[in-house]
């Protein structure tokens, strides 16, 4: 059995080397530990890095390695990458809507927004920054909307408790 650092060392090489998020779950199966001992290891993770330039990012139950979020413009940079794909105000809202009031049906939004929002809901889908997460259970079966780890990279988060309060009640949330 290997030590904790070692073990440390596994779950950081099984960040690196994926992908994409992987599952707490498929790290436990792989290193043959318990969900709750992954769970502490990358607690200790998310710390340390807090000084890194890579953070770990968590969506629900998924997780993955990426680059500080202050390093971003400096990555652009480096790779030759421009910002052309802005948001329209529109789109933002949406995205607002979604992100804290997730999972969230089209109806709801529309409900919020007053407005149309096929449009802006497909946008936002083909973008990578919301995905369907589940369906209503009521009549119709309406798709519910969730944010993606995309979303996430996109604005620098870590995960959606990094997201701004709201200026009314928690409860609105």
């Amino acid at each position: 059995m290997c030590n904790e650092l070692d073990i440390r060392s596994l779950v950081e090489s099984l960040l690196f080397v994926a992908d994409g998020p992987v599952t707490i779950s498929q790290l436990a199966t792989v290193l043959e530990m318990e969900e709750a001992a992954i769970e502490e290891i990358l607690e200790q993770l998310s710390r340390e890095y807090e000084r890194r330039g890579f953070r770990l990012q968590r969506l629900g139950n998924r997780v993955q390695m990426v680059s500080a979020p202050e390093a971003a413009p400096y990555i652009q940079r480096f790779l030759g990458l421009e910002i052309t794909d802005r948001l329209s105000p529109a789109a933002l809202e949406t995205l607002a809507i979604v992100a804290y009031r997730q999972p969230i049906t089209r109806a709801q939004i529309e409900s919020i927004r007053g407005v149309s929002s096929d449009s802006v809901l497909r946008t936002l889908m083909r973008k990578g920054l919301i995905e369907e997460v589940g369906r209503l259970e009521q009549v119709g079966r309406p798709i519910l909307y969730g944010t993606t780890m995309e979303f996430l990279q996109h604005f620098g988060l870590q995960s959606l408790d990094d997201l701004p309060p709201l200026e009314g009640s928690e409860a609105d949330r």
